[in-house]
């Protein structure tokens, strides 16, 4: 008789520091592995506690806690196939990012995660110890290898395992999301089966983590390399996979593949789901924006729409007297569309009321950039006052490019608790409204259609803080200031590296200029998507007090 192994695939979202919540997720997951006929039901690296922890895993009594809900965990699941499942693991002064396999009431065994990444997001050396080389569990009628998460992505950890004697490599992760990472993933781990010759099961946490988004996207590839079961990008999903042994090893009996988004449904999606989690685990539904009548303000509109429905998403406009006609104009017709609540707070008055407050103390000074900040300083009091009493998260609109270069008021339009564009370009801001426009689908709360007028998308971008300001008095064009800024933020070019690629020495300098002397603008601001792998927090660390400019 031919012997086959069944493993149910929980690519699941966990929630940072909800044990009992996660717990009962994973007694949920393993009750499904009952009903399917598994025989062991796996889900993803760290999920017990949520990835990822950082400092709270070093917290005695944080550690404590999980050892107490590991060991109910494996009573709960003592009936039925072995659970797998990510948690942190205490031996006495050492912790180690470890993979349990509950069976029986019991811890049956364990596999501690060797290669810690420590780049990008990641900072796992700082938290935990390299554990041991480790062999295969034996479960039921197979020998099954669990390299944890980076270890796949080396070769020396997923060979030893199959030079002990693994049979099949079940892979657990917490892999967040940038462009192109699935690819990424997809060729690290065809590797590893070529150069083990076992099949391997790739499984990925799904959901938002403060910036981080896990996109899911798990997936078994039988040896040669062949797909056999994809699951989908950042949905919540279950997979019964069966395995079958032929006088080769074991295969994967083909199954379904989901199809996989473009890179730029992919990039709206991360935006929509990071805020719906954001918001969903940090005990907000409704938030509040300032809604300009200008592209930045739109895109966040209608993402936040899209992740949270329009009767939870209050728009504001607050206009002064530069405020333009067609700004008031668009603003709500964009609300209209988008069928959110919009109200109108002039600040003229509030304005003036400022302005002779400070005359005496301004005497003899002309007016500059000061009074401009003014203006931006009193819509953020008047937007976080309503988060305030209202009980809104404050969504705040400013893109990448603006971001990097300090073209934002600390205290003013960076007032907020979330960003859902901070890692998006403005070159991206105007093609992803574009692309919005053209599409919908069912995870999107929002209208379908063309919800943001194409008048917003096509004016000069300007913050209207003076009469008949542009932002390109001050910056230069959009398609040439993010040219350089992709240049010098994701390539950590030189400043002779982008006066070789035709820009101008003058420029780039006045760039990389405005971009150290923001950092402290950034190191106070409210997180957002990551969508790069140089998002502005944890990927990028820069001092703020910093004198070097580069000299080529």
């Amino acid at each position: 008789m031919t012997a086959t192994f069944r493993i149910l695939l929980c690519q699941l979202n966990p929630t940072v520091g909800d044990l009992s919540g996660n717990a009962d997720k994973a007694v949920e997951a393993h009750r499904k592995g009952i009903a399917e006929k598994a025989a062991l039901v796996a889900l993803p690296e760290m999920f017990l506690t949520g990835y990822q922890t950082q400092d709270m895993v070093m917290k005695p009594a944080f550690l404590d806690h999980v050892e107490q809900v590991l060991a109910d965990l494996a009573q709960r699941c003592a009936d039925g196939p072995p659970l797998a499942i990510g948690a942190p693991l205490r031996e006495g002064v050492n912790l180690y990012n470890a993979y349990f396999i509950l069976e029986g009431g019991e811890i049956r065994a364990i596999t501690r995660k060797h290669h810690l990444p420590n780049e990008d997001v990641f900072d796992e050396r700082r938290l935990f110890e390299h554990g041991p080389f480790a062999g295969p569990v034996s479960l039921a009628n197979l020998r099954l290898g669990t390299p944890v998460c980076e270890d796949a992505w080396h070769s020396d950890v997923p060979e030893t395992m199959a030079e002990s004697g693994a049979e099949i490599l079940l892979v657990p992760n917490g892999s967040p999301y940038y462009s192109g990472k699935f690819d990424r993933r997809m060729n690290h781990m065809v590797a590893r089966v070529v150069e083990t010759g076992l099949p391997l099961v790739y499984l990925n946490l799904v959901g938002g983590q403060d910036d981080q988004i896990f996109d899911g996207g798990s997936f078994v590839l039988n040896p040669g390399g062949e797909l056999a079961v994809q699951m989908p990008l950042f949905d919540e999903a279950y997979r019964a996979v069966d395995f079958v042994e032929g006088p080769e090893g074991w295969k994967a009996v083909q199954g379904e593949l989901a199809p996989l988004p473009t890179l730029e449904e992919q990039e709206y999606r991360a935006m929509v789901e990071a805020l719906r989690d954001y918001m969903r685990k940090t005990g907000f539904s409704k938030v509040v924006l300032g809604l300009s009548g200008g592209v930045d303000s739109a895109i966040v509109a209608t993402i936040a729409t899209d992740a949270l429905g329009a009767d939870n998403v209050h728009c504001v406009m607050l206009p002064s007297e530069y405020t333009s006609r067609e700004s008031l104009e668009h603003a709500g017709e964009l609300a209209a569309r988008l069928g959110c609540r919009l109200d109108s707070v002039p600040i003229t008055e509030a304005r003036a009321a400022v302005t002779a407050t400070l005359r005496p103390f301004f005497f003899g000074y002309e007016p500059d950039v000061t009074e401009e900040n003014i203006q931006s300083r009193l819509r953020g009091l008047l937007l976080m006052a309503m988060s305030n009493k209202f009980g809104e998260m404050l969504l705040t609109t400013g893109n990448k490019s603006e971001v990097a270069v300090g073209y934002a008021t600390i205290y003013g339009d960076m007032a907020g608790g979330y960003n859902p564009i901070k890692d998006l370009y403005k070159t991206r801001v105007f093609a992803t409204c574009r692309w919005r426009n053209e599409h919908h689908f069912d995870w999107m709360q929002g209208p379908k259609g063309q919800v943001i007028p194409p008048e917003i998308i096509e004016k000069p971008p300007s913050a209207e803080l003076r009469e008949d300001q542009k932002d390109e008095d001050s910056l230069p064009p959009y398609d040439v200031l993010d040219a350089i800024l992709n240049m010098l933020i994701e390539g950590d070019a030189s400043v002779a590296d982008c006066v070789a690629a035709g820009f101008a020495r003058e420029t780039v300098k006045k760039i990389e200029h405005l971009l150290y002397i923001s950092e402290y603008k950034r190191f106070q601001s409210a997180p957002g998507a990551r969508l790069t792998r140089k998002a502005f927090w944890l990927d990028r660390r820069y001092p703020i007090a910093n004198r070097w400019r580069d000299p080529s």
